[in-house]
């Protein structure tokens, strides 16, 4: 089966979107090979066609960015990753758009209270951006922490959420 890729204008920059039909396997703002080398490695031989949306996943992500906060839910994704990761991109999701948890928290709801590092790691490693909320993991404090396209970016998302 083929994938499809596209790229998406946001207001903190483009959006480059792989999905399996309706499910999601990577979002980024690094642009399209960086989304290409996130996939596992059974997709990543699969053929890719380019196209002006994902059915689904496109409509959901533009509603997002245009106030519908909520819309990014009912997004199906799917990224390789170990156990511990895995656990931590699943907590992420749960985390209610408007809030934030600490990287402890996160390691806390991952199963590992202790993996505070791995917590941040699972941060850095997500594939599928603003979709997998890795933007509102922050440090314990408040202070916002780190997020790979620069902290200008995690800001404006958390304000667009209405958590800052």
């Amino acid at each position: 089966m083929t994938l499809i890729s596209t790229a998406t204008k946001t207001p903190i920059g483009t959006l480059h979107l792989i999905s399996d039909e309706h499910v999601l396997l990577g979002a980024t703002f690094g642009g399209i090979d960086s989304a290409i080398a996130n996939l596992d490695l059974v997709d990543a031989t699969r053929k890719i066609i380019t196209a002006k949306s994902i059915p689904i996943v496109s409509d959901l992500l533009a509603s997002y960015f245009d106030g519908d906060i909520e819309a990014i839910n009912a997004i199906v994704v799917r990224q390789p990753g170990p156990t511990f990761s895995q656990a931590a991109w699943k907590a992420m999701r749960k985390v209610k758009p408007g809030k934030t948890l600490s990287y402890s928290d996160l390691a806390a709801r991952a199963g590992s209270p202790a993996a505070v590092r791995a917590a941040g790691s699972a941060c850095a490693k997500n594939a599928v951006v603003v979709v997998v909320p890795c933007h509102r993991i922050v440090k314990t404090g408040g202070a916002l922490g780190n997020y790979a396209y620069g902290l200008d970016a995690k800001e404006w998302l958390l304000r667009h959420e209405g958590a800052l």
